[in-house]
């Protein structure tokens, strides 16, 4: 089941936001400053209408930091981390800023974090390891970068671990991406790190040796999305059109990814990839704007429909509960509510000024089994991260697309 809008029905949805648009503070004297810090939402006097405001959606914050557009987020322990085209990795506590590491060269496409280590992918195809100081925690140095020196080292000396590469034309060594890192993922559970990138390929890192353990050559075009779920299995979203399913399989002395199933077969690129945590569902964010859905049973995939909410790609997309976060390049975010097979639209977040690039989401501190609420970080090529309240229960502020 759907339902299309067209042109003039969107901009009337769009338009009830206007008085939400209001609370977001954008015009008030705390933006003109470097570091706009919460607004106070919540000063309703009515005892029905605080109970209403406690199941939510609003903007809580916004963090403007003038020197590059944002292209990654990560949030892990109440700090956020952001990548910018500046190559510094900024982290704030509290939307204040507790630190900041800057590598050497290659804008930050990607972080994410296992322990004290924070690994960042960048433009330039490497990925660094960056770690947290013990007797320190707001220092961070770096570790390295993936593969290791002495890996190249030794992969270089067999004539067997080279291939000639596409964009290059010229002999490259497997263990390295030649191309930019577009994504990471980890499988907490094994210590393994994924990274993909535009060389067509995704590789497999022990997190704790930096050892590369597998490089395969997953799809005919960039690979733009990786994800890596907890039952082993490893989703890839490629500008090739294509989603593809591979299953790990270890082996005595090795690690290899076998493909099991192609999901989606498409002209448009697929640009983002979620998986929720029980592996139930798979969403895909396609360059037209779309967002498709496959849902598992038993063993077997089935498409469960399309999300319509965005009138330019998707570029970014995240999982949380039954929450499903969908960022474009029309500068908006649609926030989806999984009821068994159907997803509403709950609402649209607008505020920023360019592309949604990146979201992170961590569970809000007052979240409840019976009201589960998020904290949602979007960050922007408009060189901001906006932070928002995002409550399980709240009601449809304007009526998306439901499948």
């Amino acid at each position: 089941m759907s339902s299309t809008m067209n042109d003039d029905e969107f901009n009337v949805q769009k338009s009830k936001f206007s008085a939400y648009d209001r609370l977001s503070c954008e015009n008030s004297p705390m933006n003109m400053s470097p570091w706009n810090q919460s607004c106070n939402l919540n000063a309703i006097n009515d005892d029905d209408d605080a109970m209403k405001n406690n199941h939510k959606i609003c903007l809580i914050g916004s963090l403007v930091r003038e020197e590059g557009h944002i292209y990654s987020l990560a949030t892990k322990n109440d700090l956020l981390y952001t990548g910018s085209d500046s190559k510094n990795i900024r982290v704030w506590k509290d939307m204040k800023e507790f630190s900041a590491f800057k590598s050497n060269s290659g804008l930050v496409k990607a972080i994410i974090i296992s322990g004290d280590k924070i690994f960042t992918g960048h433009q330039d195809g490497k990925v660094r390891v960056w770690k947290v100081q013990p007797n320190n925690p707001n220092s961070f140095k770096p570790a390295g970068t993936l593969p290791t020196f002495f890996d190249i080292f030794k992969a270089s000396i067999r004539p067997s671990n080279y291939f000639m590469s596409a964009k290059h034309n010229k002999a490259s060594i497997w263990i390295k991406h030649w191309d930019a890192i577009s994504c990471l993922s980890m499988d907490h559970n094994h210590g393994l790190l994924y990274s993909a990138s535009w060389d067509r390929t995704f590789k497999v890192w022990r997190a704790d040796s930096s050892k590369c353990l597998e490089s395969v050559k997953a799809h005919e075009d960039a690979v733009n999305s990786v994800v890596a779920s907890a039952d082993g299995v490893v989703y890839t979203g490629s500008a090739d059109g294509t989603v593809k399913i591979w299953q790990r399989e270890f082996t005595p002395k090795t690690i290899r990814h076998v493909l099991v199933q192609t999901l989606l077969n498409q002209e448009c690129a697929v640009t983002a990839l979620a998986v929720n945590k029980s592996g139930s569902v798979v969403y895909c964010g396609s360059s037209d704007g779309v967002v498709n859905f496959w849902e598992k049973e038993k063993k077997n995939w089935t498409h469960g429909g399309v999300l319509k909410g965005h009138k330019l790609a998707v570029l970014c997309l995240e999982s949380a509960g039954n929450l499903v976060f969908s960022g474009s390049a029309d500068k908006n975010i649609c926030v989806w509510r999984k009821e068994g097979c159907v997803h509403t639209c709950l609402s649209m977040l607008t505020g920023h000024n360019g592309p949604v690039k990146c979201l992170a989401v961590e569970q809000d501190k007052e979240s409840t089994r019976s009201d589960k609420k998020w904290v949602l970080y979007s960050g922007s090529l408009d060189k901001s991260v906006k932070v928002w309240s995002v409550s399980e229960m709240a009601p449809i502020m304007h009526n998306g697309d439901v499948q």
